[in-house]
């Protein structure tokens, strides 16, 4: 619809190259979730104004920017923890917390477990020889199909010559 002499284009986060754009920021937080992305340098990387990217941000991935680098701050914390024998105050500090504290409320918020529960918890499943995981489990427990066939044709094959003698001793 022409607006005093200009057409209105309304870019949605269908638009392939907004997408695109945001895209662009997101792998950015990705690559370094430890840095502090503002609204406004998000917009710069995207190339939108900053009221058009946190919108379109949030239209396209359901979560705002915030939200969104919150989220791979923590992810990146757990796998610290799990992986790593780094202390959390350092842990903290390489994803970008400025306060041990800050951190450990919103590990906790979002975990349901403090950053040292999650440790102590992954530790000890490391030792707990009963906890494996159903996918093992299941893939362990699956029969081997080049045996199971062998299997089948060598008592097919029994059953044969059992039913032969029977025959021969009528």
């Amino acid at each position: 619809m022409p607006v005093c002499g200009y057409k209105r284009y309304v870019m949605t986060s269908q638009d392939p190259e907004l997408l695109r754009r945001l895209l662009r920021a997101k792998d950015r937080m990705d690559a370094a979730s430890h840095e502090e992305w503002p609204v406004d340098r998000l917009a710069r990387v995207s190339h939108v104004s900053e009221a058009h990217f946190a919108r379109s941000f949030k239209d396209a991935f359901g979560v705002p920017p915030h939200r969104y680098l919150l989220t791979r701050r923590i992810e990146r914390a757990t796998a610290l923890l799990r992986e790593t024998e780094l202390s959390i105050t350092d842990i903290a500090f390489q994803t970008g917390w400025k306060s041990l504290g800050t951190f450990g409320r919103t590990f906790r918020d979002v975990t349901g477990e403090s950053p040292g529960e999650l440790r102590e918890r992954e530790r000890a499943a490391q030792h707990n020889p009963e906890h494996v995981p159903a996918c093992i489990l299941s893939a362990a427990h699956r029969p081997n199909l080049t045996s199971a066939v062998s299997e089948k044709r060598r008592q097919e094959a029994d059953d044969i010559n059992d039913s032969t003698e029977k025959a021969e001793v009528l």
